[in-house]
């Protein structure tokens, strides 16, 4: 490569303002013109929470397909001491049938926690990949939980959930009435029913809104770091290593409190929708 080529590509080079807004971008069907926009699909999110979906099933149906009454593998140990942790939390919190609300918590931990870990991967992998196939610089992400309308999706899921087992636990003639005289009594009905519908809403948007605040947080300090062997010379190259390094480790733990708080306030919310006021 010749020096005026070099100088070409350096004046070419996007800013840091522009590397991160262009990996802060998703692959969408219509570019996002308002913060509410329902005619905004995006794709990436979509592919991988399902790909995730499809993985988590998988490896729940292999460790169930393989597991035996002896002493288990480090595999099935794993899943089991995670089954056994979830179960605790369910009875501990749900007191009622839970042979569906177990496995959904379940459910949630291991997607959550897979959906999290795509944090891991090289900020610029699929970049390059995409770079490779000839479709230039597209815009990819791969985490969906760092994606608000990914988030807010599985805590709708949850609302639903929550309601449903609060018709049937209560009837739909008992939760009618909770809703109006809860928690004042009757005579506060009007007062009453805006609180309970402002508490459904606030629960759904502080669900979707923590994890995703966490995980945005999360990818956003990996492509700071990313920055630094670009900004910073050679002594930013070993600043990336060791700063990346130890983002990493420290976020392993961040994926899994996430996934583990989501799961909780997903049982903390069905557990209330047992109780009667």
């Amino acid at each position: 490569m010749t020096i005026q080529a070099v100088e070409t590509a350096v004046e070419h080079a996007p800013t840091a303002g522009e590397y991160i807004k262009h990996h802060l971008g998703h692959l969408t069907l219509n570019p996002q013109s308002f913060v509410v926009d329902f005619h905004t699909v995006n794709l990436d999110t979509i592919f991988w929470s399902i790909l995730m979906g499809v993985i988590g099933i998988f490896v729940m149906w292999l460790a169930a397909r393989n597991a035996t009454s002896g002493v288990p593998g480090r595999f099935q140990g794993a899943l089991e001491a995670v089954v056994e942790m979830v179960d605790d939390q369910a009875k501990s919190i749900v007191h009622g049938d839970r042979s569906f609300i177990a496995p959904l918590a379940l459910t949630v931990f291991v997607w959550v926690f897979l959906m999290n870990s795509m944090d891991f991967l090289p900020v610029d992998l699929f970049a390059a990949i995409l770079r490779a196939m000839g479709m230039g610089e597209t815009h990819f992400r791969v985490v969906p939980t760092a994606d608000l309308n990914g988030t807010l999706g599985m805590a709708l899921g949850v609302l639903a959930v929550v309601l449903f087992y609060n018709v049937k636990i209560k009837g739909i003639g008992g939760w009618i009435h909770e809703l109006f005289a809860a928690p004042f009594g009757i005579y506060m009905a009007p007062f009453n029913l805006l609180l309970n519908l402002i508490e459904y809403a606030a629960r759904t948007v502080s669900l979707a809104m923590r994890l995703f605040g966490n995980m945005y947080a999360g990818e956003l300090l990996f492509l700071l770091i990313a920055l630094l062997g670009a900004l910073a010379g050679p002594f930013g190259i070993v600043g990336q290593i060791v700063a990346g390094s130890a983002w990493a480790i420290f976020h392993i733990l961040i994926v899994t409190l996430q996934a583990f708080i989501f799961m909780m306030l997903t049982l903390v919310y069905i557990g209330q929708a047992h109780e009667s006021h």
